[in-house]
Parts: structure tokens; C-alpha cells; sequence
């Protein structure tokens, strides 16, 4: 292997990605296709270990593969416009916003749930009740 270029579990290590992630972002279109030796085994540079790293860091801030995709072709345009970018990433705050809230009316349809559930030895219980009927929903208590 030539020096610059790592074997996959190396690159993996070093981008923080797992193999089996960068072979399917490979697949996705999100990595270019790398270099293989004569054997087929991909050989990463330093180009693809950050470009790794980018996906790794868009994931962990809960973008979509999608959502990705488009701003990689934005990172790597130099001549991009960041209205794009701001787009993109306001969009996703949006979204973000709308799960926390569903998730804050979920959570108060489960507490209204457990203050309703006596928690003793009858045999009653509005949570199972719920999860069996749905006869509540979590808009109601929001």
C-alpha cells in the first residue's frame, strides 16, 4: 500500500466511520468510488478519510442521507453560495423543532398515563389499556 493510502479498517478508524458505513456510503454515492489494488481491496486517502469525517459530523447532527448528499456537492463547490447551506440547515432545525415537540407530546401523554395508572395489585391499567386500544392519543394531553 502506498503511503497516503490506508486499508479500509484504517480509514475507518481514522474517520470515527465504521467499514460497513463507508462501504454503504460508497454504495450511496456519498463517497466516490475509491481506489482498489489488484486484490479489490479499497485504498482510502486523506480525501476520503474527510470526506468520512464530513458524513460522520452531518449524521451526528441528524441529517438525512439526502440532506447530505446536498451539502457535500455544496462543501466541495468551492463557488457555492452559503444561502444554500443556511437553507438546508434551517430546514433541518425546523424539522428538529417539529420531533422535539411530538416527542414533548408524547411524554406528557405517557406522564398522564402513569398518573392515571394505580401502579398496585388491580388489575386495571389505562397504560396497557392505551397501548392496547389506543383510546388515548398523546395530542389529546398536549
Amino acid at each position: 500500500m502506498s503511503e497516503g493510502q490506508f486499508n479500509i479498517g484504517e480509514a475507518a478508524r481514522r474517520s470515527g466511520v465504521s467499514a460497513k458505513m463507508a462501504r454503504h456510503y460508497e454504495s450511496l454515492g456519498l463517497l466516490p468510488a475509491v481506489h482498489r489494488t489488484e486484490a479489490g481491496y479499497r485504498q482510502y486517502g486523506e480525501r476520503e478519510v474527510h470526506t468520512l469525517r464530513f458524513i460522520r459530523r452531518a449524521r451526528d447532527l441528524g441529517f438525512s442521507m439526502d440532506e447530505i448528499g446536498q451539502l457535500l456537492k455544496l462543501w466541495q463547490n468551492r463557488r457555492r453560495s452559503s444561502a444554500e447551506v443556511r437553507r438546508i440547515a434551517s430546514r433541518h432545525v425546523d424539522e428538529l423543532a417539529r420531533k422535539l415537540a411530538e416527542m414533548e407530546a408524547m411524554k406528557r401523554s405517557l406522564e398522564h398515563l402513569i398518573h392515571c395508572c394505580h401502579g398496585d395489585e388491580r388489575p386495571d391499567c389505562p397504560i396497557l389499556d392505551e397501548l392496547g386500544t389506543g383510546t388515548h392519543s398523546h395530542r389529546e394531553h398536549a
